[in-house]
């Protein structure tokens, strides 16, 4: 006989309170409400997700394939990542960034967010804080929530551009500050940290002992050289400096989920032993299909950065002729173009009217944070026409 509805309401209630506090008041951010009134319209364009429409090139599923037809179905013995793709990621960072790099500071991780959890795992005491970059994507804030620790959010200034005040940053930071983090390229802003700026906070860390740990996922999807400023240009392998990576955006890999750290090879083996416990690895058949990737894979980031730019400087030519609209200085990097609306404070109600009127579905940015609620996320790494119909029908409706 099935239990009372009010029996198992209360059995459900005493079960949900036997869990962790972080856990209890943590959240999906999503688009959900969004995406289901999507399916009810249909003819819906779908920019509000940070995802290309490319699919991965056939090198590297080739790649992935063979792996699997040789029998590379087994635990992987190395936490930290295959020889041959810890090799050639040290030969790709070391040639991008115009230093050394050794292998030993290279983890592989199933996905740049679980190299970003390793990170704050890896740092973070519960009752301690880290300070971060916003508007950021949402999954950092609550990483370090669900880890237990303070996320501390410092917005970027916002004129007519994105700029980061340093002194306000560091101001943020105390004696229980164990990081700042950072995205650069940023999603959503497009904000790209100078290397005066990656000094600045490396001077800051070497002075303080706070750690650095910089999201660069997005760094080969940059407009003013091959590749954006980073801490790794900077920083000598001592230093308390932690890249998080991923093959996921540059590459076209957003479903393979393998991702990599660049840290201080004195921690390597603390990494290896966390690798075990909390993901046992990434699996042999997807690394092989990165390394195809970053060893043969430059051409692909350089028609991706080519396509992302098209698809940018398209939606900057077409975007002024929305009455009222605020848009940004040109971003140098990423993959988003992030607007605002006179007259608009939260864009959850603009991003409904655009979804009904256009058939075009963008990302409110309260998601982001409450430093960019006002404003309205679109990817832009889609299709040239699919972008173009998507802007003629936002114009054509808003005018």
């Amino acid at each position: 006989m099935p239990l009372p509805t009010s029996t198992v309401a209360e059995s459900n209630l005493n079960a949900f309170n036997g869990i962790r506090a972080q856990i209890r008041d943590l959240h999906t951010e999503n688009i959900a409400e969004l995406a289901m009134r999507a399916r009810e319209l249909g003819d819906v364009i779908p920019l509000w997700y940070g995802e290309g429409d490319m699919v991965t090139p056939a090198f590297i599923r080739d790649a992935a394939k063979q792996a699997l037809d040789d029998g590379a179905t087994f635990y992987i013995p190395n936490m930290r990542g295959s020889a041959p793709l810890n090799e050639a990621l040290s030969a790709y960072q070391s040639r991008l960034h115009d230093r050394d790099i050794p292998i030993q500071r290279t983890t592989i991780a199933p996905g740049g967010m679980q190299a970003l959890y390793l990170a704050l795992e890896l740092l973070v005491d519960v009752g301690s804080n880290v300070v971060y970059v916003a508007p950021q994507w949402p999954n950092i804030h609550n990483a370090i929530h669900l880890i237990g620790g303070e996320p501390r959010p410092v917005p970027l200034d916002f004129d007519t551009d994105w700029h980061l005040d340093l002194d306000k940053l560091f101001a943020r930071c105390d004696a229980r500050t164990r990081a700042i983090c950072l995205s650069t390229p940023s999603n959503p802003t497009g904000w790209t940290a100078s290397r005066d700026e990656m000094k600045a906070l490396l001077d800051f860390s070497r002075r303080t002992g706070i750690w650095i740990i910089s999201d660069e996922v997005y760094a080969r999807l940059y407009f003013d050289g091959i590749v954006a400023p980073s801490i790794l240009q900077v920083a000598e392998d001592g230093d308390r400096v932690i890249s998080v990576n991923s093959f996921s955006k540059a590459w076209a890999m957003t479903g393979w989920r393998i991702g990599w750290l660049t840290h201080p090879s004195g921690v390597a083996d603390q990494l290896a032993a966390m690798t075990q416990y909390i993901n046992s690895g990434t699996a042999a058949m997807i690394q092989a299909g990165a390394l195809a990737a970053v060893r043969d894979g430059e051409p692909l980031v350089e028609d991706v950065r080519q396509k992302i730019k098209a698809g940018l400087d398209l939606a900057y030519h077409r975007l002024p002729e929305i009455p009222g609209i605020i848009l940004p200085t040109k971003p140098r990097g990423g993959m988003y173009a992030f607007f605002a609306l006179e007259g608009e404070s939260d864009a959850r109600a603009a991003c409904t009217r655009i979804l009904e009127t256009s058939h075009v579905g963008l990302a409110p940015g309260y998601l982001f944070g409450d430093s960019s609620r006002a404003f309205l996320r679109m990817c832009i790494f889609r299709d040239i026409e699919q972008i173009r119909t998507a802007l003629d029908r936002m114009v054509g409706a808003m005018k």
